[in-house]
C-alpha cells in the first residue's frame, strides 16, 4: 500500500503495548495508542503495591516505540461503521484499523455487600487506595482475602510476611490451576507464614460486612479489611458498541484474532476470545497475543493472508512473599504438569519473569517484529470448562 494507514490501539497494557510497537515495523503505518492513564501499569506487580514493595508504575517512554503516539484518555464508543472511536474528552479518533485490547479486572461482585466493604485489587487505583488503607490499619488488624487464585494467595503470602494476620478464603481449592503437589507446596508455605487457609466445600463467600465476612456454612470471620480478588471481568466497550462477544464480554474472533463482525477490528489480551476459546489470564499470553494480531493487521496490509493464533503457555508463576515462589510448569494445552520449581529458585524465576514481561516490550519497541514465542499443539484448554482455570485462578 502505498497510502497511509492509521491504526488505533485501545489499551496500553501487556497486548496493546506490545501491539502497537510490533505496527511500526512498516513505515506507511501511523499508530496511535488509547490509554485512560499516562504510565503502563505491569499488573503482576500489584500485589506487591499493596504490600509497599513496587510501586507497579513504568514511563512509558522506556517502552513504547518513537513512532507510538500516546493519547491519555478513555474510548466510550467504537463506531465500526464509521471506522472512528468515541472519547470521552469529546471528539473522535478515526482508524483503518481498530486494535481492541482493553484488558481486565474484577468483575462486579454479586454477593451481598462486598461491592460496599471488599476491596478489589485488579486496577492500579483500587492497589494504591488498598495500600492506604492497610497503611492506616494495625498490623494485628484482621484481613481476609477472598480467592484462591494466583492474585489471592500472593496477596496473601505478601501480607503475612509483613506480619499482618491474613485469612484466605478459596471459595473451593487452592491454586486451582496447579498440580496437588505445588498446591501441597504452596499450602505449607503460607502455613509457616501464618496464613490461615479456608478452603473446601462451604467456604464460598456468602455476604461481607464492615468488620466481618460470613461463609457458606455459616460461619462468621473477623476482617477488618477484606480483599476481594475472585471473579474476572472485562470492560463492556465491545458490547455496547454493538460488537458480540462471549458470556463474559469479550470480543468475539476468529482464530486469527479478527472480530467476527468486521475485519478492520483485531483484538487481543484479556479481552480477546477466538473461536469463544479464551487464552488463561497473563502477561506473557498478552504479549504474545499483541504480537500476533499486529501481525494479522500487517499481513492484510501486505496482502498476505493472516494466520491462526498458535501459542503455548509453558508455566504459571506464584510469588509466596519475596523469597520463596512456585514456578508450576504446564503442557502445551496449558494444564499443569507435575514437575515446579519451588523456594528460593521459583522466586528467582518468578522475578525474572515479571521482569521480562516488561523487558520484552522494551525490545520491540527498540526492534519491531523480533519477539516471538513458542507454539502450542492448539488444543488449549477451555477456560472455566474444563477445570483448567476457574473464576478464582482467572484473577491473575
Amino acid at each position: 500500500m502505498s497510502e497511509n494507514t492509521d491504526v488505533v490501539v485501545i489499551g496500553g497494557g501487556y497486548a496493546g503495548v506490545m501491539a502497537a510497537n510490533r505496527l511500526t515495523q512498516r513505515d506507511d503505518v501511523t499508530v496511535t495508542l488509547i490509554n485512560p492513564r499516562p504510565a503502563f501499569v505491569p499488573r503482576l506487580r500489584l500485589h506487591q503495591l499493596v504490600g509497599g514493595t513496587h510501586d507497579a508504575v513504568v514511563d512509558y517512554r522506556g517502552i513504547l516505540a518513537e513512532g507510538v503516539r500516546l493519547v491519555v484518555d478513555t474510548v466510550t464508543r467504537i463506531d465500526a461503521a464509521g471506522r472512528g472511536v468515541a472519547l470521552a474528552s469529546g471528539g473522535t479518533v478515526g482508524y483503518d484499523y481498530l486494535l481492541y485490547a482493553v484488558g481486565s479486572g474484577n468483575a462486579e461482585p454479586s454477593v451481598p455487600g462486598a461491592a460496599e466493604f471488599a476491596h478489589p485489587i485488579a486496577t492500579l487505583e483500587a492497589a494504591q487506595h488498598l495500600r492506604s488503607v492497610l497503611g492506616a490499619s494495625p498490623s494485628a488488624t484482621a484481613v481476609s482475602v477472598v480467592g484462591a487464585g494466583p492474585t489471592g494467595i500472593e496477596t496473601a503470602a505478601e501480607l503475612a510476611e509483613q506480619g499482618r494476620r491474613v485469612t484466605l478464603v478459596c471459595g473451593g481449592v487452592l491454586g486451582p490451576y496447579l498440580h496437588p503437589r505445588a498446591r501441597r507446596t504452596v499450602a505449607g508455605r503460607l502455613a509457616r507464614l501464618g496464613v490461615t487457609v479456608l478452603d473446601g466445600p462451604g467456604t464460598k463467600v456468602a455476604a461481607v460486612t464492615r468488620d466481618a465476612v460470613r461463609l457458606g456454612d455459616g460461619r462468621e470471620l473477623p476482617s477488618a479489611v477484606t480483599i476481594w480478588t475472585a471473579g474476572f471481568g472485562v470492560p463492556d466497550l465491545a458490547a455496547r458498541s454493538g460488537l458480540r462477544t462471549d458470556a463474559a464480554g469479550r470480543l468475539l474472533t476468529d482464530e486469527t484474532l479478527t472480530s467476527v463482525d468486521d475485519e478492520r477490528i483485531v483484538a487481543a489480551g484479556d479481552s480477546a476470545a477466538p473461536s469463544d476459546l479464551p487464552f488463561r489470564m497473563s502477561a506473557y499470553a498478552a504479549g504474545c497475543l499483541g504480537a500476533h494480531a499486529a501481525d494479522t493487521v500487517l499481513k492484510r496490509l501486505g496482502g498476505a493472508q493472516p494466520a491462526p493464533v498458535d501459542l503455548s503457555l509453558p508455566a504459571m508463576c506464584i510469588s509466596l512473599g519475596r523469597r520463596t515462589a512456585v514456578f508450576q510448569l504446564a503442557h502445551k494445552n496449558d494444564t499443569a504438569m507435575r514437575l515446579y520449581v519451588g523456594g528460593r529458585a521459583g522466586a528467582k524465576l518468578k522475578e525474572l519473569s515479571s521482569s521480562l514481561s516488561v523487558k520484552h516490550l522494551t525490545d520491540e519497541a527498540r526492534e519491531p517484529g523480533t519477539h516471538s514465542w513458542p507454539t502450542g499443539d492448539k488444543r488449549r484448554a477451555r477456560n472455566g470448562r474444563d477445570g483448567a482455570s476457574t473464576a478464582a485462578e482467572r484473577a491473575a
